[in-house]
């Protein structure tokens, strides 16, 4: 099967939906979203592991364009957040142009037909626009432990897990104490045997102040959007103040970490333990995470937190530093995803052949974090620099939208392919990188995955204020981008 589109999204997350939802309501509506699974939802559909929750409130953490006054708490769960998704999808039409297992093969632009080509097991589609919207958290990332496929016990990464094996009354070991762990490991510590823990590095707590909201407030939130709004915007600003903190003002530290250590030492009172929970890096250089419940989760006597490292997994456990074995029928691997090295970047060719891995071989980057000289047409969407340590990653995504809809729409009206200057992307980056300078991120004493470790560039996150972002990158200006024109028009295909 063979069809020809004028914009094809790779992904069918907060990134892709949006775009699709933007898109077509401004009459483009000649458009595929593919997608490797069966659902919609992205991250949001792939973690279903226990306890599964945003840390970014509800109401910020959603489209401003398709507000949701019926979310349950300050803080939604991994099922509210799906629903939310999968409403949108089919409540905006968008859910008839996706087709599901549709998982992109290769892609590769056409320079004589000027079109992207892409195989995915579906058939093969030609689209004068290629958007991949496949994000930073859509590929797990598997520890490099001798013997991990030696295990003869239940073992899955967080991000898959399998609710078809049970781990009750089981020793079950967790790898890692990011952002699933430290609402995994609370989950399920009260049906385990025993429960090992195994830290590499102790993460910065703070509280998380949630509550649940009541009939009256989703009520007044429906009837009076204008309520609604307002807390998006105190919430936006709230975070927005933050930012001090990345760039290590003293002041603005010093009280994030009396927070954490307030925190720590009001639930944690066994000296031993507290000494092994205490972070040695600067508070913000790993994302601050938010829980009431981590810590009296390792307090439990049937929870260990183990810091020595990993050497080897056997069939029947692991084997740590010191020479000691522990038995262990299970093990959920905790451990992150392919933030940096992007696997969609191993599958998209340019230009005479180049492919977007080869030339992000020593760390990505794109120009206003969307488009990529020699990669014509191509957009991405969650990109290089496109992150966020604090805040709801949403804001960019719509920025990213309105960015988007405006190069589209320009080369469809212009009948135009865009190909951003290899000049304005590296001066872009320059600016980045200036940004970057003294944050936490590259200054606070940890690594992280918001670093790329081949070059120490800071090439996941945006290193300032996200209305700052906006600013800079939501507007489409045609002067930056070297324009030819585009194959004839065509009738459209609807799908």
């Amino acid at each position: 099967m063979l069809d020809d589109v004028q914009v094809a999204i790779v992904g069918t997350g907060f990134a892709g939906l949006g775009l699709a939802i933007r898109l077509m309501r401004e009459g483009i509506r000649d458009l595929v979203l593919l997608e490797r699974a069966d659902d919609v939802g992205g991250t949001w559909r792939d973690n279903t592991y226990p306890g599964a929750a945003c840390d970014i409130q509800s109401h910020l953490y959603s489209y401003s364009f398709r507000p949701n006054p019926h979310w349950s708490r300050t803080y939604a769960s991994q099922p509210e957040i799906h629903a939310y998704l999968r409403e949108a999808a089919w409540d905006e039409g968008v859910m008839p142009k996706i087709r599901f297992g549709a998982e992109v093969l290769a892609a590769g632009w056409d320079e004589d037909q000027k079109v992207w080509s892409v195989q995915t097991p579906r058939g093969h589609v030609r689209a004068q626009f290629l958007v991949a919207a496949t994000g930073h958290l859509s590929d797990p990332r598997l520890p490099d432990i001798p013997g991990l496929d030696r295990f003869e016990g239940t073992i899955f990464h967080s991000a898959r897990w399998d609710h078809s094996q049970s781990l009750d009354c089981l020793r079950v070991g967790v790898v890692g104490t990011g952002a699933s762990a430290i609402q995994i490991v609370p989950a399920i510590a009260e049906r385990t045997g025993h429960l090992t823990v195994f830290q590499r590095t102790a993460p910065h707590v703070i509280p998380r102040f949630d509550e649940e909201f009541s009939d009256a407030d989703r009520r007044l939130f429906a009837r009076m959007p204008d309520v609604a709004r307002d807390l998006r915007n105190r919430l936006f600003w709230g975070n927005e103040s933050r930012y001090p903190q990345r760039r290590m003002v003293p002041e603005f530290l010093e009280e994030i970490e009396a927070l954490a250590d307030g925190h720590r030492r009001a639930q944690v009172s066994d000296p031993e333990l507290l000494a092994k929970i205490t972070p040695d890096y600067t508070i913000g250089c790993k994302r601050v995470l938010l829980s009431n419940d981590w810590y009296p989760a390792l307090c439990r006597d049937d929870v260990t937190l183990e810091t020595s490292g990993i050497t080897s997994v056997t069939p029947s456990g692991v084997t740590l530093t010191g020479g000691q074995h522990l038995e262990l029928d299970a093990l959920v691997l905790s451990t992150g995803f392919e933030a940096t090295d992007l696997p969609i970047a191993h599958r998209l060719t340019g230009r005479d052949g180049v492919l977007l891995a080869d030339q992000w071989s020593t760390g990505g980057q794109a120009f206003a974090s969307v488009a990529v000289h020699n990669f014509p047409n191509l957009f991405l969407m969650n990109g290089p620099n496109s992150g966020l340590g604090a805040g709801s990653v949403v804001y960019i995504i719509e920025s990213q939208i309105d960015y988007l809809h405006g190069a589209i729409a320009h080369g469809l009206e212009h009948e135009v392919i865009l190909e951003v200057s290899a000049e304005a992307e590296e001066e872009y980056v320059r600016s980045v990188r200036e940004r970057a300078e003294g944050t936490v991120w590259l200054s606070g004493g940890c690594a992280s995955w918001y670093v790329d470790p081949r070059s120490g560039n800071l090439t996941t996150l945006w290193p300032d204020m996200m209305h700052r972002y906006r600013a800079k990158n939501a507007r489409f200006v045609a002067a930056p981008y070297r324009t030819v024109p585009a194959s004839p028009a065509r009738e459209p295909v609807r799908l």
